[in-house]
Formats: structure tokens, sequence, C-alpha cells
């Protein structure tokens, strides 16, 4: 059952994630101009994955019979780890980058590079990177549901919250890699069903592992509090009237009333 409950879970983040930022870019909110619809989405997401992290996975992780104080190294790991994972990325979109430059050196600066992601290696780049955090997200989703199922269901749409603009991101540059938009959107949506994978891998390894298991939910904890304070709120970090503000900072708490609601929801059944 729990097993069922999972492959579920991750399927409806992986892929419902994809098919949400599709429909918003659909709908034309996507906002190609700045406008306000995604900064809305990523106050939203980074709200949830707050919540979820302080809210929910930490406190159960420390109601275990784990050391505190291991908790915490492992909460601070978790972070440094997910910040050189950062920077590795970017150092490879960088190298891309400069080889793209080169290879077109011969065209006036500053016009290639703008669409320089959108090239087909870009493209797989974007694929793989994502692929890859899928699967992160799939053994994060099914350590919570072995924790208990009401987190598996709060991190499960934590994750497909957060992953809303990502898509958004990993749409429009598949979009410009491909000629049929429907084509891109197949190719993000089995990205995101690696989600499943991840979390039958999951599934099998905290099984094996239970007493390490306050350890992921604190690593997924340390994920969700990275993604949210280094990449989320910094995008968020500008110069806004009054009114967007307060839109920005109802937003943000929305995301936490969300996480709460689905939690009432989930421990209600």
């Amino acid at each position: 059952m729990t097993l069922i409950a999972i492959i579920l879970a991750t399927l409806a983040a992986g892929i419902g994630s994809v098919w949400v930022a599709a429909l918003l870019m659909g709908v034309g909110v996507s906002g190609k101009n700045g406008g306000m619809m995604p900064q809305r989405l990523l106050s939203l997401a980074a709200g949830a994955l707050l919540a979820t992290a302080f809210m929910h996975l930490l406190p159960e992780a420390f109601n275990s019979e784990a050391s505190a104080q291991d908790l915490f190294l492992t909460l601070l790991i978790g972070v440094v780890f997910f910040f050189l994972l950062s920077k590795a990325e970017l150092w490879h979109h960088g190298h891309e980058h400069g080889h793209d430059q080169h290879a077109g050196h011969g065209h006036e600066h500053g016009r290639e590079p703008v669409h320089s992601h959108g090239k087909p290696g870009g493209g797989w780049a974007v694929l793989t990177g994502d692929s890859v955090h899928c699967f992160g997200d799939g053994v994060l989703i099914a350590s919570a549901f072995l924790a208990d199922m009401r987190l598996g269901v709060i991190a499960a749409a934590s994750v497909l919250a957060h992953e809303v603009p990502h898509h958004i991101g990993d749409l429009v540059v598949l979009g410009h890699s491909s000629a049929n938009r429907r084509v891109a959107l197949v190719k993000v949506s089995l990205a995101g069903a690696v989600t499943a994978l991840g979390g039958i891998a999951g599934y099998f390894l905290v099984g094996q592992l239970q007493d390490w298991l306050p350890y992921f939910l604190v690593l997924a904890s340390s994920s969700f509090v990275y993604v949210a304070l280094a990449d989320l709120i910094p995008q968020l970090q500008k110069r806004l009237t009054a009114r967007e503000t307060v839109a920005q900072v109802a937003w943000l708490v929305g995301g936490m009333v969300l996480v709460t609601l689905v939690s009432g929801m989930a421990h209600s059944h």
C-alpha cells in the first residue's frame, strides 16, 4: 500500500508539475516581460518549501531517538552539499556557454549567447540535470512516506509546487531547441516521470535502513531550505510597489497555508 502511494504521489508531483507549468504557460501567465505571475509562483513555492521543512520534516526527524547534534550536522552537510551541487551546475553551464561563444565568435557580441541555451545540446543538458533532480525528489518523497503517510502527501505537494516554476523554465528552454512544443512537453514529462523511479528506489533503500530515516528527512529538509533560500527567494528580492510587495508576501504565506491545509486533509484521512 505504501509503495503504491509513493508511486502515485511521485508521478503526480513529477509529471503533474510539468503539466501545470504547461497549462500556466498556455493561458499566458508565464510572463514574457517580467510579469507578476512568475513572482507569485516563486513566492508560493518558497512558502511551501519552508513550511514543509520547518513545520513537518524537521520536527518528525527530531522526535526520533537520533542525536540532535548528529541531525543538525546532517542538516549543515546537506545545505553545503546542495550549494556545491549548484556551483557544479553553474560551472557546467558556464563552460558550455563559453564553447558556444567560441564557436560563434564571428557573430556580433551579445547576440548569440542569449539563445545559446536553446540549442539542442543545451536542451539535452537541461533534461539530464532535470532527470537527476527529479530522481532525488522521488527519494525524498519516499522517505517522507515511510515516516508518515501525512508527511509523504505534504512532501509530494511541496515538490509539485516548487517544481512548477522550474518546469516553466525547462519548457521555455526546450521550446527554443524544438520546433514542436508538444515534443518539448513530452521530453520534460519523461524527465518528470523519473521522480517515480526515485520513489521506488527510495522505498527499498529506506525500508532496509529504518534507523537512517531521520537523517533522510533532515536531508530532505536541507534540500527544501536550500532551494527556497538560495534559489527562489533571491529571485523575489526586487524593488516592487507596495501593492506588489503585499501580493508577494501573501503568496509566500499562501504557500505555507497550502502545506497546512494539505496536512490537515491528509491527517483527517
